[in-house]
């Protein structure tokens, strides 16, 4: 344990030449074998729990205030947008200062929002307008802690144990997608609310904790800078050199729009189509943790020969099927169970964008390119939402996400069948070693940077 403070890195990859097993559950597990990912893990375990809370609460409370869709799809967007406008911001902090000072600061700032959500419920006087600016509260920090969130994997384990920390942490977000769902149909059941709020402000205690006894330094943050708008142009530049980054981020677009909306219309389905009510909604939305879980190892690379754009071509157009086969079932149980193919779809293409993301980019560009992936990813699902929220007063719930079900359906076919998958290959493509001169950077000022 000396050895880890003084030298976590160093003492990693021995750790990981050592004792890394070549296949199997093992081989998907083994970002566990390292101190600080294991403490940041099981703080963002708790506190997301806490989150999927409010992120089921606050749907459930505004419906149940003005019966519209609508609404719903209003608080998505407020709660999203900040992070279009901030993500960038995010990307900058996360690439030139301590991203473990920084999540602290933003865990706070979410955590306010929280605190706030449940005056406003407490007070006896709840109204949608409130409820919508303490969301913009929240949305604000979460912005920029994103990109600063995705980056910080980086820094506490080595690179060949990367896409194991990737995909674990996907688990641990979709594990309290699973757990917190069903505590809170529980707690809304019984209390109100309210105490869902309260549980999740709770609940940041734990990553920050965390965060504060994690002792690894950061590896590729970069001294100074050009600003944020210097550094967007800097992202964008390197993105339009690596077609790998780009098919991951239009992945993510396509989800965005199209698939993730389900995470919050399930309170539609629960309440207009299957008449099941607050327990029914969590079971709804632990369903889809826990296909998410299910998946988890083979995104994680558990199952030997499974690339990640194999398994983008199967979970893409599967998705698309399971959302339209979801959207005409005719009760709860067959619901429920297309649901579970639903999150292990959603982990599958989601999950396997990132990871190609963060294998192949260049360290130095680490934050401000999650940044780009984070701004566009977060900039679909509001516009995604309303979409959905739009179509499902005209037309109904059903036809709302069979609409989805058929855009993502589409996207898989093309995207599979050009060139026998040719470019979702590309999230395979290798690590960019980012020296200054390499074609792919097209800025020569990055140049000096990079080579130090």
């Amino acid at each position: 344990m000396r050895g880890l403070r003084s030298r976590p890195h160093q003492t990693v990859e021995t750790v990981t030449e050592e004792a890394a097993p070549s296949a199997g559950v093992g081989y998907a597990l083994r970002a566990f074998r390292h101190r600080d990912f294991r403490i940041f893990w099981c703080g963002a375990l708790t506190s997301n729990t806490g989150t999927w809370l409010t992120n089921l609460a606050v749907p459930y409370a505004l419906f149940q205030l003005t019966h519209s869709p609508l609404w719903v799809s209003l608080a998505t967007v407020v709660q999203l947008v900040p992070g279009v406008l901030l993500g960038s911001v995010g990307g900058s902090l996360a690439d030139h200062y301590d991203r473990r000072k920084v999540l602290i600061a933003t865990q706070a700032g979410m955590a306010a929002g929280t605190i706030g959500l449940c005056a406003v419920w407490v007070s006896g006087s709840p109204t949608p307008e409130l409820i919508m600016l303490m969301l913009l509260v929240t949305g604000v920090f979460g912005g920029a802690n994103r990109p600063v969130w995705q980056s910080f994997t980086n820094d506490l384990v080595p690179r060949a144990d990367l896409s194991s920390a990737v995909a674990l942490n996907s688990m641990q977000f979709n594990a309290a997608r699973a757990l917190g769902p069903a505590l809170a149909g529980a707690i809304i059941a019984l209390l109100s609310p309210g105490w869902a709020f309260a549980v999740d402000a709770l609940s940041f205690i734990g990553v920050q904790l965390a965060l504060m006894s994690i002792t690894s330094r950061p590896r590729s943050s970069t001294a100074g800078g050009r600003g944020v708008v210097g550094d967007i142009r800097s992202a964008v530049r390197y993105v339009a050199g690596q077609r790998g980054i780009q098919v991951a981020i239009l992945l993510s677009v396509l989800v965005g729009l199209f698939g993730n909306p389900i995470f919050t219309f399930t309170v539609v389905f629960a309440d207009d189509v299957f008449h099941v009510g607050a327990l029914g909604l969590g079971l709804m939305n632990a369903a889809m943790g826990v296909g998410c879980l299910l998946v988890a190892p083979l995104v994680s690379g558990g199952l030997r020969g499974l690339t990640l754009g194999r398994l983008t071509r199967i979970g893409l157009p599967l998705y698309g099927i399971a959302l339209g086969g979801f959207a005409l079932c005719p009760g709860i149980v067959p619901g429920v169970l297309l649901l579970v193919l639903v999150g292990g779809c959603f982990m599958s293409v989601l999950t396997s964008a990132n990871t190609a993301i963060q294998l192949i980019v260049a360290a130095p560009m680490r934050g401000r390119v999650i940044a780009v992936r984070t701004v566009l990813f977060t900039g679909a699902m509001p516009l995604g939402s309303l979409l959905q929220g739009a179509l499902t007063d005209v037309f109904g719930p059903r036809v709302a996400m069979s609409v989805a079900g058929l855009g993502l359906l589409t996207a898989g076919v093309l995207l599979s069948g050009v060139d026998r998958g040719r470019w979702l290959r590309r999230l395979d493509d290798p690590h960019d070693e980012g020296g200054p001169r390499s074609a792919e950077w097209h800025d020569p000022a990055l140049a000096p940077s990079l080579s130090s």
